[in-house]
């Protein structure tokens, strides 16, 4: 069943919960506020900068042992109106203490690849830029794996085109911590990018692999951005102006990106509020700042979560804080991630959560054109020019 068959079968809610507007802003309400809709916004390229095949209700996560998604996150996914996701493969930090990294990314790289595989009518693995055109065609949710944390290469920058042609096209090069590229988000915002990060770039440069610096510290990110010859991506992360956490981007780091023509995803986590209690208000605040920052071009979304509604709260709450504690325990915890947190924007959770998104923006006086390239045309025309 593809997105065109399902979406004919099944009839979705389209009601959007609009942001109630203030009297001015940049972005203040107009009497010709057009609304998207739905037939519109499934013909758009909607793009998720990092996203995960997840159902956080269902203890499997949705995946069943065949490597076969449930059909409810199937669905879920369909209804979504995704085009493409990254997923992230490898292991952002060391999942088993002791094991060699490179071997731990090529097991986990090939799990993702079974899952893909054993789902083919939905999903299709992006190898190069034209698969994900002719996922388009195909009514397909096409699927590009990244690595969150290049340690996974040790010292040996082939293993950068070894990765690449195993399907790993986008490469974030620190995780929060520190490692032999840089500094990440967790560590002394001064840390440089090391010598070896500098060859790093190049070589990422030279192999047409799109450089991810969303953990990044903030020296290491604008050095690397000051170095790459190409476009890079900050997949996902937030804006350090409006909410001062270290894994949310200062306008320096914005602007740099931009004129560099790169592309900054905003992410539906908790660092989008000063409280960390963030919700779809604040992720449009943050949009709207990067658009400010960085040109309408230059904006787009990462949400670091899923696409699947949530069934009972309390009981996501429980999972989601032992995700938290598990990941404070071993080091992997972003500054300021903390229990009670929600990883998700609690008001539009769902697979309707990008159509629902499109609209608050309309309400707030964003063209379509505007809302079409934040949603998806940005990631499609960045992934057009590095993956030629």
């Amino acid at each position: 069943m593809n997105r065109r068959t399902f979406m004919t079968n099944t009839a979705l809610a389209a009601a959007a919960v609009g942001l109630k507007l203030g009297s001015g802003g940049a972005f203040a309400s107009s009497s010709s506020i057009t609304r998207i809709s739905r037939e519109q916004y499934d013909d758009w390229f909607v793009f998720d900068g990092l996203g995960v095949l997840y159902d956080i209700n269902d203890p499997t996560g949705g995946i069943q042992d065949n490597w076969r998604m449930t059909e409810r996150l199937r669905r879920d996914v369909l209804a979504s109106g995704l085009s493409c996701y990254r997923q992230t493969t490898g292991a952002p930090f060391p999942a088993y203490p002791g094991d060699d990294a490179f071997e731990q990314a090529v097991t986990i790289l090939s799990q993702h690849q079974k899952l893909i595989d054993a789902n083919s009518d939905v999903l299709t693995l992006v190898r190069t830029f034209k698969d994900i055109e002719q996922a388009k065609k195909d009514n397909k949710v096409a699927v590009t794996l990244g690595f969150q944390n290049s340690h996974v290469i040790g010292d040996n920058l082939d293993h950068i085109d070894t990765f690449k042609h195993l399907g790993v096209l986008t490469m974030q090069l620190t995780y929060n911590g520190q490692n032999q590229i840089g500094g990440g988000a967790n560590t002394n915002p001064r840390l440089p990018l090391t010598e070896f990060g500098y060859k790093v770039v190049e070589k990422m440069n030279e192999s047409n692999v799109l450089i991810d610096l969303s953990h990044s510290g903030e020296r290491t990110c604008l050095e690397a951005l000051a170095a790459s010859k190409a476009p890079v991506t900050i997949s996902h992360s937030g804006c350090r102006a409006l909410a001062d956490f270290p894994r949310n981007k200062t306008d320096k780091e914005l602007r740099l990106l931009a004129d560099k023509g790169g592309l900054f995803g905003v992410y539906f986590m908790p660092f989008l509020a000063p409280d960390s209690k963030a919700n779809s208000d604040h992720l449009v605040a943050h949009i709207e700042h990067a658009i400010n920052v960085c040109g309408e071009d230059h904006v787009s979304i990462g949400t670091d979560g899923g696409y699947t509604g949530i069934d009972d709260m309390k009981k996501v709450q429980q999972s989601t804080d032992k995700m938290t504690q598990h990941r404070l325990d071993n080091g992997a915890a972003a500054a300021g991630e903390k229990l009670g947190n929600l990883n998700f924007m609690p008001d539009i959770i769902g697979p309707d959560q990008f159509y629902k998104l499109a609209n608050k923006l309309a309400d707030r006086g964003h063209s379509s054109a505007r809302i079409e390239k934040v949603l998806g045309l940005n990631a499609y025309n960045l992934m057009k020019e590095v993956w030629k």
